[in-house]
This record gives structure tokens, C-alpha cells and sequence, in this order.
């Protein structure tokens, strides 16, 4: 896979004349680890992290409020890019050894997208692990947060095991496994030597 594959995008960033605090607004808002920063012609001229962030706030020990400051007296630069074709591998590699949270995507030069560590993560887990995560929280707050039944998921179809109270309940498992995305099938597996219930 490259990076093309996993690249976020659109990409939120910010110009070197944005002040520290729209920066710090943007990356709180919307849960990022780092901003491109890029100038008026689209190229990415350096990242402003959570690091840079704290950085700034620990700069206003100074006396003085630094939060008007501009992006460009605070963010980190130069920076590492990627191009769309970078293979993933390499990716994390660098990632890895420059202890980067995100990495711009840059096409001739001008900003694409961004691949974060979260979008890596995303290519370990296979379809299967996700809907099995997906029915077990559904699962887990219908029963009070309390882990009644083990579940597996092999194809998309799922597999619930435990122990049920009654054909009611059966059916309300059965239904709320089945409004997980990628559900296929459900099958019940009571342990109690009840006869399985299907619902396919």
C-alpha cells in the first residue's frame, strides 16, 4: 500500500500568519496531532504540532501572552514530506525514527493530504476486527457495560455466545448485532444447552 491509499484528506492547515491560538483550535477541534502549514501558493513550509503548541504556552512564562504570536515563530520547519507513491513501510519508518504524528502529502510540490499514525494503524486491523469491536461495544451498552457474550466474526458473519434470559432477549442481540456496518449474518450461541437462534 502507499501512501495515497491511507492519506487523510481533505487536509486541514494553517498559514504562518494564523495566530497560535486559531492553530491550537484547530488541532483540539478536530483531534489532530500536528497541522501542515502552508503558504499562499499551497506549499507546505512546516508543521505545527501539539509539542509546538505546549511550547508556546510554556514560552508565556516569559510575562507576556503568546497566543496572538504567529504560527511561523512556533511551528516546526523544515519538514519532512511524502509523496503520493511513498510505500507504506517507509512511511512508518520514518515516522518511527523522526517520532512524527503526521506527515504532509505533497504532489509537485503542493499539499494533498496528510497521513497521521492513526491512518497506519488502520491497515493492521482487518475488516473482521472492526465489526467484532463494533458489536461488542453495541453488546457492551446494552447490557450496562457489563461483557455477557463473547463475540467472533469470520466473513462478516458474527458469532455470539453466552448466556440469554429469553427468546426476547435473543432477539434484541440479534438485532443490534445485525446494525453493525459489514454484518452479514448473526448466529447465537447459547451456553445453557438452548437451541441456537439464527437470524440470517
Amino acid at each position: 500500500m502507499k501512501a495515497r491509499d491511507v492519506m487523510s484528506r481533505p487536509v486541514i492547515s494553517v498559514r504562518p500568519d494564523h495566530t497560535v491560538r486559531d492553530a491550537v483550535t484547530r488541532l483540539t477541534e478536530h483531534g489532530f496531532g500536528g497541522l501542515p502549514v502552508v503558504d499562499d501558493q499551497g506549499q507546505v513550509v512546516g508543521i505545527f504540532s501539539e509539542s509546538d503548541a505546549v511550547r508556546a504556552t510554556m514560552r508565556a512564562g516569559d510575562g507576556a501572552d503568546h497566543r496572538d504570536d504567529p504560527v511561523s515563530t512556533t511551528m516546526t520547519s523544515p519538514v519532512e514530506v511524502l509523496t503520493p507513491g511513498t510505500d507504506l513501510t517507509t512511511v512508518a519508518e520514518r515516522m518511527l525514527a523522526g517520532r512524527l504524528r503526521c506527515m504532509p502529502v505533497v504532489e509537485e510540490g503542493l499539499l494533498i493530504g496528510v497521513v497521521a499514525r492513526r491512518d497506519l494503524l488502520r491497515t493492521l486491523l482487518r475488516d473482521d476486527d472492526v465489526i467484532a469491536a463494533n458489536v461488542r461495544a453495541l453488546l457492551d451498552d446494552y447490557a450496562g457495560s457489563r461483557r455477557r457474550w463473547s463475540v467472533e466474526v469470520t466473513g462478516g458473519a458474527v458469532t455470539i455466545g453466552g448466556e440469554f434470559a429469553d427468546h426476547a432477549e435473543r432477539a434484541v442481540v440479534a438485532a443490534l448485532a445485525h446494525t453493525a456496518a459489514g454484518v452479514t449474518a448473526v448466529e447465537l450461541r447459547p451456553v445453557t444447552g438452548l437451541t441456537p437462534a439464527w437470524d440470517d
